[in-house]
């Protein structure tokens, strides 16, 4: 994978999905879902596939369409109406039928996008979609036969709040009031991500799962391979 920045501007299943039919993508796509804090970037990167990177899909600050939290303290930025789906379907379609695409470079500290990249999967077969939103687009990719398969990592609440906390904190994302709040809020609410996330169809699962389902995913080979290397 090579990326170039350019600064200008149905339910749940324990199997992975069925491959795409011959003809149709030429790669497919792992989408990485959970709680805000639940390891999916270093998990994604782990993997040594091809990684897109689905926050940096967000809307930007001024965006007028972006949902506001109840209590009048800003953007609800863990709403998924905060984000770009319809881009990052666009994205992930790009990728599985051409290998490459440009993205856009989120800065969550600015809420803001500040510049553009090229991603290109080199040839790969298979890439990770990860972010807090990607269950929002399984049906999706599901529908144009693009997924090879949908995960929720998930992991225990009280960890998941250490972690985000510190990461989010050592990186500025926000205003230290706002991170507190936002952990808490999360801390509460992580059982019922997890559960939306497997309504949307992710598969719910702890980190060595989530590596040997990516790793099957990677091993399999599309519907019909051995019929065309037959007949090639």
């Amino acid at each position: 994978m090579s990326v170039t920045t350019d600064s200008a501007a149905r339910p749940p299943s324990s199997e992975p999905s069925t491959p795409v039919e011959p003809g149709g993508a030429r790669t497919r796509v792992v989408l990485l879902t959970g709680p805000s804090g639940t390891g999916k970037t270093s998990l994604a990167a782990h993997s040594g596939l091809p990684v897109l990177r689905l926050d940096d899909f967000y809307k930007e600050g001024t965006d007028p369409t972006l949902p506001q939290l109840p209590d009048g303290s800003g953007a609800d930025w863990d709403s998924p109406l905060s984000w770009d789906a319809g881009a990052a379907v666009a994205a992930i379609e790009a990728l599985c039928r051409t290998g490459r695409t440009d993205v856009p470079v989120y800065d969550i500290s600015l809420s803001a996008r500040v510049g553009a990249a090229e991603l290109d999967l080199g040839g790969a077969p298979l890439f990770i979609a990860e972010g807090i939103f990607a269950a929002d687009v399984i049906a999706a990719c599901r529908a144009a036969g693009l997924l090879a398969d949908a995960l929720c990592l998930r992991g225990h609440p009280v960890t998941t709040f250490r972690r985000r906390l510190q990461r989010d904190l050592q990186e500025a994302r926000k205003p230290v009031p706002y991170l507190i709040r936002r952990g808490l809020r999360l801390l509460r609410a992580e059982r019922s991500v997890v559960a939306r996330h497997t309504a949307l169809g992710a598969h719910p699962c702890a980190r060595p799962e989530a590596l040997a389902r990516i790793s099957a995913a990677g091993a399999a080979r599309p519907a019909g391979a051995e019929r065309t290397a037959v007949g090639s």
